[in-house]
């Protein structure tokens, strides 16, 4: 691997995950304690959602899932995630400084290499180095964290990408995605930055900044290791300097990033690695936010 984190104590068994059965239901309603007649009715609520979706109709989608919010057999996960607040005094998370070390350590390396070195890179074949079904598996992996990072905290994903292992075969770097409703700000960020600085709200910069990491820490838990973040810190280094954030004040929020996306992966790696099986098998959107409320069905969240 050309780029490793530091060893930690989050390690996870890659076989677990092939056991894992994936069903139509994915987790029955019944084992959580949830209406049939409540689950059916979230179900029908979301495929209207994946209907605006399909139409790119994302504010009508965002408005469906905000109604749905906190109702009874709605929504209770969106936007309901617990987070570190930016006190000092709250980074001071023992059992979850070894993942903060770990993001930051996969960090560092990164805002150093410009695009083109990184493109160098993958011409090298440095990057990544996994059989295809491993990276198949990672992958998905990757992309849940990111999903799920940004579903609990509010944002809504819109579509996503988690390529076959076919597709892998054909091309070793064949890359996945989410995208989310909100974040229509990127790209802005490379148009006449030098001129004028952007503006996003700090919530948002707070969501953004977890959901890149938020595949980071997938693979770090995963794996021990990432290979598939460079792009994402790029982006996300990019962002920060087109918000114009000195140095200093960069460090503190990608330290509270980082600590915020550990501490809300740390709580819920079982529902991040059964959505990561819905999403490779490229079920929809709706599917997939069915199987997260599924999960935390009757869990602090």
């Amino acid at each position: 691997m050309f780029f490793t984190a530091a060893d930690c104590d989050f390690t996870f068994n890659l076989e677990f995950h092939r056991r894992i059965p994936v069903t139509g239901d994915v987790i029955s309603s019944a084992k959580r304690g949830d209406s049939g007649d409540g689950a059916a009715k979230r179900r029908r609520a979301l495929k209207l959602v994946d209907r605006a979706l399909s139409k790119r109709q994302y504010k009508s989608a965002l408005s469906l899932v905000k109604q749905l919010q906190g109702k009874p057999y709605g929504l209770r996960a969106f936007g309901a995630a617990k987070q570190i607040t930016k006190r000092p005094s709250a980074m001071d998370n023992l059992s979850l400084q070894p993942l903060v070390d770990s993001i930051l350590d996969s960090i560092q390396p990164c805002l150093q290499i410009s695009a083109e070195k990184l493109e160098s890179l993958i011409a090298e074949g440095r990057y990544p180095s996994r059989c295809e079904e491993e990276e198949h598996l990672i992958c998905a992996q990757h992309e849940a964290g990111h999903f799920l990072v940004g579903y609990l905290m509010g944002v809504l994903p819109k579509q996503y990408e988690v390529p076959s292992i076919q597709a892998l075969r054909q091309n070793r770097f064949a890359e996945g995605n989410v995208s989310f409703v909100g974040f229509e700000f990127l790209g802005e960020e490379n148009k006449g930055r030098q001129e004028n600085k952007g503006t996003i709200s700090s919530t948002k910069l707070k969501q953004f900044s977890c959901v890149i990491l938020g595949g980071l820490a997938a693979e770090l838990l995963v794996a021990g290791k990432s290979d598939g973040h460079l792009a994402d810190i790029l982006k996300l280094e990019s962002v920060l300097i087109w918000l114009g954030l000195p140095n200093s004040d960069a460090d503190r929020h990608l330290k509270w990033a980082a600590m915020n996306t550990a501490f809300i992966m740390s709580r819920h790696s079982e529902t991040r690695s059964i959505l990561a099986k819905v999403m490779a098998l490229g079920k929809s959107i709706g599917f997939c936010i069915d199987t997260i409320e599924n999960c935390l069905q009757g869990i602090e969240i």
